[in-house]
């Protein structure tokens, strides 16, 4: 079978013998009702939990909308024109509106990169600004310790509502929510404190209720007060399938559960070789982004199997500490024992690859160069094809392969 994976804003072939291939992981099929702007423009005429947008806010008030970065695949621009006619609906004028990129530890954007993500009409319309992690305000610290330091133009508006689409993430669980305020509009320190907890067994993908590490971003969104949200779930096209407005914790829950029904994927057994993708620009921009893939592929591969991870990395490793880390490191073992030394925020990512490199060989299909690859404890590969030819010659022809295109989506269970 011939099967293409995402690179960049190309593609990757890669033909495996119909023998081999115990799975393609796609999305689960689902009925699905409007889709688009339509979709949220139902969602927000139907919040969940909540009055309706329109009816919260109030003239005169001052609004911040904070949604993703770059690095980020939530459809700003096309979900704006609802959301901007929901609140002119209530009074607010555009003047009193901010559209707030919420960075984390990500690099600042350029004028062209916020006005393609915010759309012509809320760039025209609208104040849209790059949070800042040097001027926040504080609102003390959670149960937990963590420092709730909030990006000033997020913090002093009269009402805050958070925009994001759901997925996995290796770590909270889920994204979406209060995630965008922390530690999307936070601080390095305080998302640092926050994703410490990474380490802890009930932080991982797809667990909710029981994570701290998610209790604890939502703790914080509730100091810091979150009126609205508005979060989406995207086909691995990209296009808006679901959406879901109105309470920080009972419409997220929703597109959550949505979430599952699309995108969890159980399996019998897990398989010798794993070829995964993030499913192209803008997810595999860099390694650090392209690392949720190879993190999911981890609950499918076999002990001593090998990952395929496909992705351009056009803008190299993406994140000054996880580089240190990587580039440092004498090998991978160490940066397991020094995230249980020190946490830092970017050798977090680090650890997670070394954690998976304990278990399985990963092979890295990129723009890097082959020198810099094995420099990080990889396995540079021309191409994918070349990659599967290789692993078949390692672990036999006979050796089981499972295909992830869209693996920072799709979540594989294999049933023990």
């Amino acid at each position: 079978m011939k099967l293409q994976f995402g690179f960049g804003t190309g593609v990757q072939e890669v033909e495996v013998p119909d023998s081999n291939l115990i799975g393609v992981l796609h999305a689960n099929e689902v009925p699905v009702g409007l889709v688009g702007e339509a979709e949220v423009r139902r969602a927000l005429e139907n919040p969940i939990g909540s009055p309706r947008l329109k009816d919260i806010v109030h003239p005169g008030e001052t609004v911040a909308i904070v949604t993703s970065d770059v690095t980020r695949p939530m459809p700003t621009a096309k979900v704006m024109p609802a959301l901007l006619d929901e609140l002119y609906a209530g009074g607010v004028k555009p003047e009193d509106v901010t559209l707030v990129f919420a960075l984390g530890s990500h690099r600042k954007q350029t004028d062209e990169e916020k006005r393609r993500l915010a759309g012509e009409r809320a760039w025209n319309e609208i104040l849209c600004i790059d949070s800042d992690p040097d001027d926040c305000v504080s609102y003390g610290v959670t149960s937990r310790g963590t420092p709730v330091d909030i990006t000033r133009a997020v913090a002093k508006a009269d009402r805050r509502i958070c925009l994001g689409n759901i997925e996995y993430h290796y770590f909270a669980g889920y994204s979406g929510g209060a995630k965008a305020i922390m530690p999307g509009a936070s601080t390095r320190a305080a998302i640092q404190a926050n994703h410490s907890r990474m380490v802890l067994p009930e932080c991982c993908a797809g667990n909710l209720e029981n994570n701290p590490l998610r209790m604890d971003i939502e703790e914080a969104g509730d100091m810091v007060g979150i009126d609205f949200i508005l979060n989406v779930v995207l086909s691995e096209h990209k296009e808006i399938l679901k959406a879901v407005a109105g309470d920080v914790t009972k419409a997220h829950r929703e597109g959550c559960r949505f979430l599952d029904t699309l995108y969890r994927k159980p399996l019998s057994a897990p398989a010798d070789i794993v070829l995964v993708s993030q499913g192209g620009a803008p997810k595999d921009l860099n390694l650090y982004q392209t690392q949720k893939a190879l993190d999911n592929a981890k609950h499918a591969v076999k002990d001593g199997g090998i990952i395929i991870l496909i992705g351009s990395c056009k803008e190299g490793l993406g994140e000054r500490t996880f580089e240190t880390w990587m580039t440092e490191a004498p090998n991978a073992h160490s940066l397991i024992e020094r995230i249980q030394r020190e946490f830092r925020l970017g050798g977090h990512k680090a650890a997670a690859i070394a954690m998976v490199l304990e278990r399985a060989e990963v092979d890295l299909v990129s723009e890097l160069d082959d020198d810099f690859v094995r420099s990080i404890f990889l396995t540079p590969q021309p191409s994918a094809q070349a990659a599967l030819d290789r692993a078949f010659e390692k672990l036999g022809r006979d050796a089981t392969v499972l295909a992830m295109p869209y693996g920072g989506s799709t979540l594989p269970t294999v049933n023990r």
